[in-house]
C-alpha cells in the first residue's frame, strides 16, 4: 500500500490510500533469450523468480537481482505470470508438469518457445481445464532484442486473454503482433518465418559456394547486395506467386532452369556442393515436363498455394 499524506502545519488535511498491484513473475529457461528477458525485467524494477535445468545459469542472474531456485516447482510458487523459453514441445510439457503442483489457480503461462501449432493448442486446452491460462507467444527476437525490448512478439487465441496481457507483453518487445482468435496460429506464423530464414541462409550458402567456385571473394557478394538488394523483392515476389498469373512471364521457367544448370555445373567442376539449387532444379524439371517451360518461373511454387 502507498500512503500519500498532504499536511499543512501540524494538521493532516488528506490521507489517501492507493493500492499498488505488483504481478509476481517466474521465468523458466535461462538460455540466451530467457536470461536477457529477465535482465530487461529487472532493469524495469520487476521482481523475477528464475529457474534453469542447469542451475548455474539461473544463479548467474542473481547478481542482477533475480531470485534463483533449484526446483522449478519452487520457482513458480505464488507466481501470477510464468514465462517460458525452452527447447521444444516435449521440454515445455515436461517442465510445466514438474511445476504443476505449485502453479496457482488463475495463474497465466506465457510460452515464448518455438513449438508446433498442435502442441500450443493442446497446452492451451489442457491448462484451461486446470483453471490456468496458457498463451503461446513466440518471438522474432534475438538475445539483444530481449535485452532492449525490441523485435516482434506473436500472439493468437482468446482475445480477452490477449487484451489483458497486452500491457505486460508489449513492455517486453518492440511490437506485439496479434493474429486473431485462433489458438496455435501464432505458432504456425513463427514456423513460416523461421522456414524463410533457414531457406535464406541455405541460399546464401549456395551463393557463397558459387562465389568460391568462381574465385570471387565473399566481400564482393556483400558489395553486390549492398547495391542490388534482393530482399526488397520479397513482397512483390510473394504477391506474384499468390496472384498465380504464371502465364504472364517476366523470366521463363526454362531460362531459370538453364541458369540453375550453369550453377550446378560450376559447383561440380569445383568439387563443391550446393544445398538448395539441385532441389529447386528437380522441381523445375517436373513443371517443364508438364509443359510449363514458357510460363513465369515462379510456377514451380504453384502447388504450394
Amino acid at each position: 500500500m502507498l500512503i500519500s499524506i498532504a499536511e499543512i502545519g501540524n494538521d493532516v488535511r488528506c490521507l489517501t490510500l492507493h493500492k499498488i498491484t505488483t504481478l509476481m513473475k517466474a521465468f523458466l529457461g535461462m538460455g540466451l533469450l530467457g536470461s536477457n528477458f529477465v535482465k530487461a525485467m529487472l532493469q524495469k524494477g520487476e521482481a523475477v523468480h528464475v529457474w534453469n535445468r542447469t542451475t548455474s545459469k539461473a544463479k548467474a542472474l542473481e547478481q542482477y537481482g533475480a531470485k534463483a531456485f533449484d526446483k522449478v516447482a519452487e520457482a513458480v510458487q505464488g507466481a501470477d505470470i510464468i514465462h517460458v523459453t525452452l527447447k521444444d514441445d516435449a521440454t515445455v510439457d515436461e517442465v510445466l508438469q514438474q511445476a504443476s503442483e505449485e502453479i496457482k489457480e488463475g495463474a497465466t503461462i506465457v510460452d515464448h518457445t518455438t513449438t508446433s501449432a498442435k502442441g500450443a493448442v493442446e497446452r492451451t486446452n489442457f491448462w484451461k481445464s486446470k483453471g490456468i491460462t496458457y498463451l503461446h507467444a513466440p518471438v522474432f527476437m534475438g538475445p539483444q532484442n530481449a535485452l532492449e525490448s525490441t523485435g516482434f512478439m506473436l500472439v493468437s487465441g482468446d482475445q480477452s486473454v490477449i487484451s489483458k496481457l497486452e500491457p505486460e507483453l508489449s513492455k517486453m518487445t518492440g511490437k506485439l503482433l496479434n493474429f486473431g482468435p485462433e489458438a496455435g496460429k501464432a505458432s504456425g506464423i513463427k514456423l513460416l518465418g523461421n522456414s524463410f530464414l533457414i531457406s535464406l541462409t541455405a541460399g546464401l550458402a549456395d551463393a557463397l559456394t558459387l562465389a568460391k567456385a568462381h574465385n570471387i571473394e565473399a566481400g564482393e557478394l556483400l558489395n553486390l547486395f549492398n547495391s542490388w538488394n534482393p530482399g526488397n523483392m520479397v513482397p512483390a515476389r510473394l504477391k506474384r506467386i499468390t496472384e498465380a498469373k504464371f502465364n504472364e512471364p517476366t523470366w521463363e521457367l526454362s531460362m531459370a532452369r538453364k541458369d540453375a544448370g550453369l550453377m550446378m555445373n560450376a559447383a561440380k567442376e569445383a568439387n563443391m556442393h550446393l544445398i538448395t539449387i539441385p532441389a529447386a532444379a528437380s522441381v523445375m524439371d517436373e513443371w517443364i515436363a508438364k509443359g510449363c517451360g514458357n510460363d513465369d518461373w515462379t510456377v514451380f511454387a504453384k502447388d504450394s498455394l
